[in-house]
């Protein structure tokens, strides 16, 4: 803390300018190191909040900046709501205050994110230009008073978000405080206005060149769909429309806010200083667009984690911690989460005493590298005033506050062990945002979430083998021993070739049920699943159900399988049935429900029913024990969530105990205690532990 400390003395000097050195000639993303920043004098964890000056009186903000230090935070996150005081009226800017807000956070001491504001536009800019408002797919056109309520297709509306991101980067963009950009604000909702339509018809004429090419990817002679020209698509989300066109809405709302915010990221970059990053917060499993895509173009990912019942299923979110290092590949911020309790369920349950520490600690151990909690004090008005904060509506501490405190104080603690490390794994599951659309559209059974058939292959696998890696289709794979499949369902050529070049270099591959069906615009590969893998494989699909009751498993993988079920047919003599339907009187009595082929020293697995999750236990077994794949710990307690980051010359071994129970915990070899609730071997009820270890990283 002693190089920050100087370092904010230094720079008091500087506070409120703007900047005065030449605009960088950079445009494309910077190569962050694993830590919260690329400034090597700032804290390798960012530990913060959301601040909002504009809500509070000036007299205030040095009250609670000093709070919000004595509570250990180093970052505050300002401006994304605040357009309407940047520019109260059309081209008037009005960044006195916003200088002031700085230079009061420098004064004590934090790094700042800077949000552009572009989430709520201001009243002057809607009811002036109400084109640039969002219509919806009913025709309906948006009002004012909400937020993300423009149209992400208007020209005009991009224009004023450039001008605003531009002047803020002009202002801000080397001022010695600011380290990172936040664009926009949790993006989402599209847009059915003419500017949106025709967007819609040029990206299609760009996609496929030719409306013939169209109508034969899209099969639209079915139901007499055939189109003479672009102009005649329609622009459809929902509804009995073309699966075709249904899946390549996702492809053109991914294109269309990829754009929207590489409108403002390039306006910014050639403004900031080059070791500051530019990024955007997504929310949850977000499927409004593809984040692999949108992320592309930005230097690190960003999100919003919450937990919305209060009562978090830790795997399953580990696996959203693990999507979003994923869209980079590299750590990421978590640029907001919970101190307690939400404001948009039925029930805003607050997390229990202890789950707070523990959710941060989780987010640390998949990746992240800051933490920042929403919001440090409720609005006195305004649609989120209940919503959890640090502080109450009175400006004095929740009750929340101390073991917020108690986060900082543990990752200012362990910065210095966790600086320069990732999550290690040998282990990846590939997450298919066409597949996860495709299947969507046609569930074909009611219950065949794509997210619980994600979530289950995920549960048994990244809790036998405590690390895992979430990485897009297109990923290099070679690294892994094991790579899931769960449901790549939509499987273009390429990556099917990526596919068998890994296993025939020796690499273990699992796909579950419904991969290979389809290519990238929806349509049918005309053989059966897996479709381009089928020879690999050595065995293709006769046929599939959808069950409303379950079967049982029989072989050497037994148990049960429910929702779904697929017949598989050897075509190879070397294929091994591992397990077989037992369903008397039924279509799959007898039939192969998972198969599986070596090649090489490698191998590929077909899962082609929905299993239950003891039998999915059993199976991640065997196929961690197929690829030599092995935990850091043998035989952890369920409550234990363990995790190792690793770097140049140092492993960091991490210990979160989500029971309600104190834990007995056996350590490695040479494990050495470096902070947390280890006593006498055990790890206190909700609380963590994390250690150094011995050896090199893998």
């Amino acid at each position: 803390m002693a190089g920050w400390g100087k370092w904010a003395l230094m720079a008091v000097a500087l506070a409120g300018t703007a900047a005065h050195a030449q605009p960088a000639a950079d445009t494309a993303p910077t190569a962050f190191p694993q830590r919260a920043t690329a400034y090597p004098d700032r804290p390798a964890i960012a530990v913060g909040v959301a601040w909002y000056p504009e809500q509070w009186p000036e007299e205030r903000w040095d009250t609670d900046l000093k709070m919000m230090r004595d509570t250990g935070f180093n970052t505050v996150r300002i401006g994304e709501f605040a357009w309407s005081r940047m520019e109260p009226v059309e081209g008037k800017f009005d960044f006195a205050w916003m200088d002031r807000a700085i230079a009061a956070a420098q004064r004590h001491g934090f790094m700042v994110v800077i949000g552009t504001p572009t989430a709520a536009p201001p009243a002057w800019l809607t009811q002036t230009y109400p084109d640039t408002l969002r219509i919806d797919e009913k025709g309906v056109r948006a009002g004012h008073g909400g937020r993300r309520h423009f149209s992400f297709a208007s020209q005009r509306y991009r224009d004023f978000s450039r001008r605003i991101a531009t002047e803020m980067a002009k202002r801000y963009g080397r001022h010695p405080a600011v380290v990172g950009w936040q664009i926009d604000n949790e993006v989402g909702p599209p847009s059915w206005d003419p500017e949106a339509i025709a967007a819609w018809h040029a990206f299609l004429k760009q996609r496929y060149g030719t409306i013939d090419n169209l109508n034969k990817r899209w099969t639209t002679q079915y139901w007499s769909q055939f189109y003479n020209s672009f102009d005649q698509v329609p622009l459809h989300q929902t509804g009995q429309q073309n699966p075709g066109l249904l899946l390549d809405f996702r492809h053109f709302t991914t294109r269309m806010w990829t754009d929207f915010i590489q409108n403002q990221a390039k306006a910014i970059r050639p403004l900031i200083d080059k070791r500051s990053f530019i990024t955007t917060n997504t929310m949850f499993w977000n499927a409004g667009f593809d984040h692999f895509v949108m992320h592309r173009d930005l230097d690190i990912a960003s999100w919003d984690n919450y937990i919305p019942d209060g009562r978090p299923d830790w795997v399953a979110n580990g696996a959203n911690h693990d999507l979003v290092r994923g869209y980079k590949q590299r750590n990421f911020w978590l640029m907001e989460t919970q101190p307690g309790r939400v404001d948009w369920v039925p029930v805003n349950r607050a997390l229990d005493p202890g789950q707070v520490r523990e959710m941060a600690w989780q987010a640390v151990a998949h990746g992240a590298d800051a933490i920042l909690y929403w919001q440090w004090r409720p609005a006195a008005n305004g649609q989120e005033t209940y919503h959890g904060a640090i502080l109450g509506q009175d400006g004095k501490p929740n009750p929340i506050q101390p073991e917020i405190a108690r986060v900082s104080a543990d990752l200012t603690r362990a910065a210095p062990l966790l600086a320069d490390t990732a999550p290690a794994a040998d282990v990846a599951m590939l997450y298919s945002y066409d597949s996860r659309w495709a299947i969507d559209l046609q569930r074909h059974h009611r219950d065949f979430d794509p997210i619980k058939a994600f979530t289950d292959f995920y549960r048994p696998i990244r809790v036998q083998s405590q690390g895992v890696h979430v990485i897009s289709p297109d990923a290099d794979l070679a690294r892994y021993r094991l790579v899931v499949a769960p449901n790549m369902m939509v499987m273009t050529e390429t990556e099917a070739a990526a596919l068998e070049a890994y296993v025939r270099g020796g690499g273990h591959l699992v796909l579950g049920p419904r991969s290979g069906m389809r290519d990238d615009a929806n349509a049918l590969y005309p053989r059966t699943q897996p479709g381009p893998l089928a020879d690999l494989l050595g065995a293709e699909v006769a046929q599939y159900y959808a069950l409303d009751e379950g079967v049982s498993l029989t072989g050497a993988i037994a148990g049960k399988a429910s929702i779904w079920a697929e017949e598989l047919t050897p075509t190879a003599p070397d294929v091994r049935t591992i397990a077989t339907y037992r369903d008397p009187g039924g279509w799959l009595d007898g039939k192969a429900a998972i198969v599986t082929r070596k090649v090489g020293s490698g191998s590929i697995t077909y899962v082609g029913a929905w299993l239950d999750p003891a039998t999915m236990n059993t199976l991640a077994a065997d196929l961690l024990a197929e690829a030599k794949v092995t935990p850091v710990i043998a035989g952890a307690h369920p409550d234990f969530e363990i995790a190792e980051r690793e770097g140049k010359g140092k492993r960091i071994l991490i210990a979160i105990n989500h029971g309600k129970d104190a834990r007995a915990l056996t350590l490695p070899a040479g494990a050495k205690p470096a902070g947390g609730d280890w006593a006498g071997g055990r790890v206190a009820a909700h609380g963590v532990a994390w250690f150094t270890l011995p050896g090199s990283p893998r």
